[in-house]
């Protein structure tokens, strides 16, 4: 991965909300947008937001499942070196 590309990941997880969506994603394994909106007491139209962004920087993959749009973590080397920095600081 080229430096610029790693910056741009690294800016795209950087947001608060979006670190919390990945603490919970890292815990579920697979999870719905109405899912994450509740437990973060936030609208689906905010969550759905922050999702795209972190799935247009390949971080997230999105599943349909019916009329839900499941998420999971996509199987990139930096999202496993992401996994273990969060969850040694959460």
């Amino acid at each position: 991965m080229r430096l610029n590309e790693l910056a741009k990941k690294i800016r795209t997880v950087g947001d608060e909300t979006r670190l919390k969506i990945l603490c919970i994603i890292f815990s579920e394994n697979r999870i719905c947008v109405s899912e994450i909106a509740d437990k973060l007491n936030l609208s689906v139209a905010i969550i759905s937001h922050h999702l795209q962004a972190l799935k247009e920087e390949n971080i997230l993959i999105s599943l349909r499942d019916g009329k839900n749009i499941n998420y999971k973590l996509s199987d990139d080397k930096f999202v496993l070196d992401l996994k273990n920095l969060i969850c040694k600081y959460k």
